[in-house]
C-alpha cells in the first residue's frame, strides 16, 4: 500500500503532504478537486485515498460514496478542519478507513497510513485463509466440513460412474439438486446434459408430454414433434426432485422407461432407446408412502439401489460457518455490497438457530441481512426477528406447521436425546436414565436417527 493520492483543494495542503509521504517513501499523486481524484483512479491506482471532506463540488464524503459504488480497492482517510464527533462517525459509517481532524500533525498522517496498511494485510491474509478453508472443505459446488456430508462425498466418488439409480432424501432445503449435480460432476458423463424436473410443480396434464415428449397431433396444442426430457438428457443424467408427488400412473409409465431403456413420444407407436443416468429426490419417506398406497412399492424398489440421506442443517451445525462467510463473499460480488463479517452476537445466533429451512433458509437469511445492513458489519439487528427471538428447537419444530403427530413425536424425541447426551457428555448409560428409557432402546433410537456427531 505503498501508492497515495491526496485530495484537498488547499494547494499549500497538498504540498506538504505530498512532500512529507515522498520523504516516507510513499508514491505520491495530488488532486485539487473529487473530479480530478476520480480521474486518476484508473491510471494512477492508488491504495490509499486521503481526502478532505470540505471541497467545491465533489466533496470528500462524495468522493468516498462514489468509490465504494465503484468498488475501487483503495482504503479512504478523511480529513477536516471541521472536525467533530457526528462527522468522523458519518465517515466511517460511509465506508472510511479512518477521520484525520485538521490541523494535524506529520506523525498523525503516517501512523494512520501505516494503521491502514497493516489492516490491509490482516484483511488479505484473512482473506486467504478463509478461501483456503473454503477449497479444503469443497467438494464440487457443495461448501461442508461435517462428517455426514464427508460420507456423502465419499459415497459420491465412489457410485458416481455407474448408471444404477440413485435416491437422495432429505427435508427441503439440505442441498439434494447440489447432490445430484456432484454426482454428474464427478462421473463419466460430465459432458453430457445435467436436466433437473420438479415432479410436484409441473400439473398432471403437461408432465407426460414433458417427460417422454409427444407426436405432432397427439393433442389439441401439439402443433409439432416435442423430445422429451429423458430424450434431451440422453447421455447425462436427468433430475427427478420431489418423485414423490408424480402421479400414479406416471409412475407406471417411469418404471417401464428404467426397465427397458426407452421411452415412448405421446401419440407414438415406436420406442425410443435412451442412455440417461435417473437420480431420484424426495423430502417423504417413499417407503412409508408405499406400504399406504401412495407411491408404488415396485417403482420404490427400482429407484432405491443406492439410496443417499442428507441430515438436516441442524444435526450438522459445523458447516453453518462455512456456510455464512460462503454466502457473504458470493454476494458482496453478486449485489456489490461491501459487508465484511459479522459481529460475534449476530455470529452466535447464527449458529444456534434450529434452521427448520435449512440451506436454503440460511442462504436467503444472510442475503435479506446484507442488503438491509446499513453499516459493514451485520449485527443481530439485521437478522430476522424469529432468529433474533432464538426460539428453542422443541418450538422451532412446532412452529414448522407439521401437523402429523408421528413426525412431530419423532422430531422432539431426536432433539431431546441429543440434549441427553450432550448433557452427559457422549454418556449413554447416563443418558438413558436421565431420559427415562432402557439403554437398549435408547441404543436403537440413535441407530434410527443416525445420530453420528455427539
Amino acid at each position: 500500500m505503498r501508492r497515495v493520492l491526496i485530495v484537498d483543494d488547499e494547494e499549500n495542503i497538498r504540498l506538504v503532504l505530498k512532500t512529507l509521504l515522498k520523504k516516507h517513501g510513499y508514491e505520491v499523486e495530488v488532486a485539487d478537486s473529487g473530479e480530478a481524484a476520480m480521474a486518476l483512479l484508473d491510471s494512477f491506482g492508488p491504495d490509499v485515498i486521503l481526502t478532505d471532506v470540505r471541497m467545491p463540488k465533489m466533496g470528500g464524503m462524495d468522493l468516498l460514496a462514489t468509490v465504494k459504488a465503484k468498488q475501487y480497492p483503495a482504503t479512504v482517510i478523511v480529513m477536516s478542519a471541521y472536525g467533530s464527533v457526528d462527522l468522523a462517525l458519518e465517515a466511517m459509517k460511509a465506508g472510511a478507513y479512518d477521520y484525520v481532524s485538521k490541523p494535524f500533525k506529520p506523525d498523525e498522517i503516517v501512523l494512520a497510513l501505516r494503521k491502514a496498511e497493516e489492516r490491509e494485510v490482516l484483511r488479505r491474509e484473512n482473506r486467504a485463509l478463509k478461501e483456503q478453508i473454503r477449497q479444503e472443505h469443497r467438494y464440487e459446488s457443495i461448501l461442508a466440513k461435517s462428517p455426514q456430508m464427508a460420507e456423502i462425498f465419499r459415497t459420491i466418488s465412489k457410485i458416481a460412474d455407474y448408471k444404477t439409480t440413485v435416491l437422495i432424501a432429505g427435508e427441503s432445503g439440505v442441498g439434494k439438486e447440489l447432490v445430484a449435480k456432484a454426482i454428474h460432476e464427478r462421473s463419466i458423463r460430465k459432458g453430457h446434459p445435467f436436466i433437473a424436473i420438479n415432479c410436484g410443480a409441473i400439473p398432471e396434464n403437461l408432465l407426460e408430454s414433458e417427460l417422454f415428449g409427444h407426436r405432432k397431433g397427439a393433442f389439441t396444442d401439439a402443433s409439432s414433434d416435442r423430445r422429451g426430457l429423458f430424450e434431451e438428457a440422453s447421455g447425462g443424467t436427468l433430475f427427478l426432485d420431489e418423485i414423490g408427488e408424480l402421479p400414479l400412473n406416471l409412475q407406471v409409465k417411469l418404471l417401464r422407461v428404467l426397465q427397458e431403456e426407452s421411452v415412448r413420444r405421446l401419440g407414438d407407436s415406436r420406442d425410443l432407446k435412451i442412455d440417461v443416468r435417473i437420480i431420484a429426490a424426495t423430502h417423504r419417506d417413499l417407503g412409508t408412502e408405499a406400504k399406504a398406497g401412495r407411491f408404488r412399492e415396485d417403482l420404490f424398489y427400482r429407484i432405491n439401489v443406492l439410496p443417499i440421506f442428507i441430515a438436516p442443517l441442524r444435526a450438522r451445525r459445523e458447516d453453518v460457518p462455512l456456510l455464512i462467510d460462503h454466502f457473504i463473499a458470493r454476494n458482496n460480488t453478486r449485489l456489490g455490497t461491501h459487508i465484511r463479517g459479522l459481529t460475534s452476537d449476530a455470529r452466535k445466533l447464527l449458529l444456534e438457530y434450529a434452521w427448520p429451512g435449512n440451506v436454503r433458509e440460511l442462504e436467503n437469511t444472510i442475503e435479506r441481512a446484507m442488503v438491509l445492513a446499513e453499516g459493514e458489519v451485520l449485527d443481530t439487528g439485521d437478522l430476522p426477528e424469529r432468529i433474533r427471538e432464538a426460539l428453542d428447537p422443541v418450538q422451532v419444530q412446532l412452529a414448522t406447521g407439521e401437523l402429523s403427530i408421528k413426525k412431530t413425536a419423532a422430531a422432539v424425541e431426536e432433539i431431546l436425546i441429543r440434549r441427553a447426551l450432550v448433557k452427559t457428555k457422549g454418556n449413554r448409560t447416563r443418558a438413558a436414565e436421565v431420559l427415562e428409557i432402557s439403554h437398549r432402546a435408547l441404543l436403537y433410537k440413535i441407530k434410527d436417527y443416525k445420530i453420528t456427531d455427539l
